[in-house]
């Protein structure tokens, strides 16, 4: 295939399969998550960042992205106490995991559509918390690398499984 039809029909493809990176969880928002599920999932974050010895802010939210739960290790950069918030705001309300906004952005093209979405926080740490096969709220962890943030994550979501 000739260089100049064969560089189009690679971006094409390559935008193309980095749309189902975006793509929204296809799961139902359900009630809030309660308190007490809020904090199990704060505590397993936290038992991650110990773990690990990395300071960390960690951010419960609702589905409609209203914080339910917050909780700042000490020594977290302060800096991480409003993107722990926003990160959990960005998965309730998006959907998915903010990694997901952030491999879409990473690839350019329509890629960049990410950054004029309006809350939208293109960084690793933010997952949506699942319980019953719904949507309860989300997660948000910063304070450290951004995959480290995402483990922490992970961690905190896992809890409520």
């Amino acid at each position: 295939m000739p260089a100049h039809i064969a560089k189009p029909v690679l971006l094409a493809l390559f935008a193309f399969c980095s749309a189902g990176a975006i793509a929204q969880l296809a799961i139902p928002y359900g009630l809030p998550v309660s308190i007490e599920n809020a904090k199990k999932a704060a505590a397993a974050a936290v038992a991650e960042a110990v773990k690990n010895n990395w300071s960390m802010a960690v951010a419960i939210v609702d589905p409609g992205g209203n914080l339910i739960y917050y909780e700042k290790m000490d020594n977290t950069q302060l800096g991480s106490a409003k993107v722990a918030v926003d990160k959990a705001r960005s998965a309730a309300l998006f959907k998915r995991p903010t990694k997901a906004l952030q491999d879409a952005l990473a690839t350019g093209g329509a890629g960049l559509r990410v950054m004029s979405l309006q809350g939208a926080v293109p960084v690793e740490g933010g997952l949506p918390l699942i319980m019953d096969g719904k949507i309860v709220g989300a997660i948000g962890l910063s304070g450290d690398s951004s995959e480290h943030d995402g483990q922490c994550a992970k961690a905190g979501a896992d809890a409520l499984k």
